[in-house]
């Protein structure tokens, strides 16, 4: 594995085995945000809040392995609902588990609740513009379906 310390002048060479095991280990941010389904700013704005932390070589970010994993653990704890700040502590109390397995019971319960509280949010929102959409005028335009 290529180390930090050697990180410059691998860069620095335009060809040789160490470039092409240096190309493999490490991906430009547009191989991360097109393998994550990410934009370029998300990843930057997930670096600014020390979630990831990228080798850099001028403005160019590299991601390691350990980049990769800490950047899909974040991505599925924001699919569970948590915040930035709250994923941060979460990655911070334990960094080889998964998030949802490294909470507690009652974490599991408090983030269900309110994950249940905003599907109920979504649910009369969507109530609400239904109705808003009856009283306007159904028949200009056709109501698109969801699932």
């Amino acid at each position: 594995m290529i180390q930090r310390s050697d990180f410059k002048d691998v860069v620095k060479t335009t060809t040789s085995p160490e470039t092409d095991r240096f190309s493999k280990e490490y991906w430009t941010i547009g191989q991360m945000a097109g393998h994550f389904d990410v934009s370029l700013r998300t990843l930057r704005f997930y670096e600014d809040r020390g979630l990831i932390s990228p080798l850099r070589h001028g403005a160019t970010r590299f991601y390691g392995t350990e980049c990769r994993r800490t950047l899909e653990r974040v991505l599925r704890a924001k699919k569970l609902g948590f915040t930035l700040t709250r994923i941060q502590r979460l990655l911070l109390s334990n960094a080889d588990a998964g998030i949802a397995e490294s909470l507690a019971p009652g974490e599991i319960v408090a983030q269900l609740n309110v994950l249940e509280r905003q599907r109920a949010n979504l649910d009369q929102a969507i109530m609400d513009l239904r109705a808003a959409h009856a009283r306007v005028g159904a028949d200009s335009q056709p109501m698109a379906r969801a699932g």
